[in-house]
């Protein structure tokens, strides 16, 4: 039974593979977050890996607050960059397939139709530049599926989606940015997505399917839409006014635009996308049951 190591498991992408692991029964899941193993230290993988000799790795660790990466450079660089560096070159040393999770942030946001994997890049945020670096790093591995995501959130951890029903009960109305468009992201589709991936990849060795793919839920929003749609689907009266990025100006650049073109992953892996209004519910239907 292959193992699969799953490193930065207790954030939202980590929490919802935990939950799905028992889905595929084939595999021996080795959950780790940084009490476990420190990635950022080549030899502690090294002596972990002589404990566990895993057969493949998912890395779900990332340095992901953008604004605070503008000057905490030295720890997203650590975090987002030199640890897929580690996690690289024990993937080469041991020829174990390697899965790494980037985000759309990689692009400038200038484009008005969805980018595919051969786009040029151009981050714009210390987060987007070490994300960039943390790919070409993951390039090096023995087999690497780079899976490129945004808006990620889930029933686990800080995102958007919790923040803004936390203000849809304590507020009548609040503003949120129009101007920025793509596709929110539940973390139990990407999980899927994952984890479907190391499936195919361990049922065919031969298929040498490496490279970068890009995954988020079907359709596009502005921040204030998808914010509308939360505070519908949760039957809170709480109005939604949009604004501009101007007028909610934040340390790091974000993308204007970062909708992601999914039909790489679609052809190559046979793996299905929700509408992302349909996963949102889904969501909020868990994080229902679990109050």
């Amino acid at each position: 039974m292959p193992k699969i190591l799953v490193t930065g498991a207790n954030g939202q992408l980590g929490n919802e593979i935990r939950i799905i692991a028992s889905n595929y029964s084939n595999f021996d899941f080795i959950f780790t977050d940084i009490d476990e193993l420190d990635i950022t230290e080549f030899s502690d993988i090294q002596k972990f890996y002589s404990g566990n000799k895993f057969d493949g790795i998912i890395n779900c660790a990332a340095y992901t607050n953008v604004d605070k990466a503008e000057n905490d450079t030295i720890n997203a660089q650590k975090i987002n960059a030199n640890a897929v560096q580690n996690l690289a070159e024990i993937s080469g040393q041991y020829q174990l397939p390697f899965i790494h999770i980037s985000t759309d942030y990689v692009f400038d946001g200038e484009s008005n139709i969805p980018y595919t994997e051969n786009d040029k890049t151009n981050p714009q945020s210390v987060y987007g530049k070490t994300k960039l670096q943390g790919e070409d790093y993951a390039k090096s591995a023995f087999k690497y599926f780079i899976i490129r995501t945004s808006w990620l959130y889930s029933s686990f951890g800080q995102n958007f989606v919790k923040t803004m029903l936390r203000l849809g009960k304590e507020t009548d109305e609040i503003n949120v940015v129009s101007d920025q468009i793509g596709s929110p992201t539940y973390a139990e589709d990407l999980a899927v997505g994952v984890l479907e991936i190391v499936l195919q990849t361990f049922k065919n060795p031969e298929r040498h399917l490496s490279g970068i793919y890009h995954f988020s839920n079907k359709g596009f929003c502005s921040w204030s839409e998808f914010a509308d749609e939360i505070m519908t689907a949760s039957n809170l009266n709480c109005k939604v006014n949009p604004v501009s990025t101007e007028a909610y100006p934040t340390i790091a650049k974000r993308p204007k635009y970062s909708l992601l073109d999914k039909s790489k992953i679609i052809k190559t892996f046979g793996i299905k996308v929700p509408f992302w209004k349909d996963s949102l519910r889904k969501c909020l239907l868990k994080m229902n049951e679990n109050n």
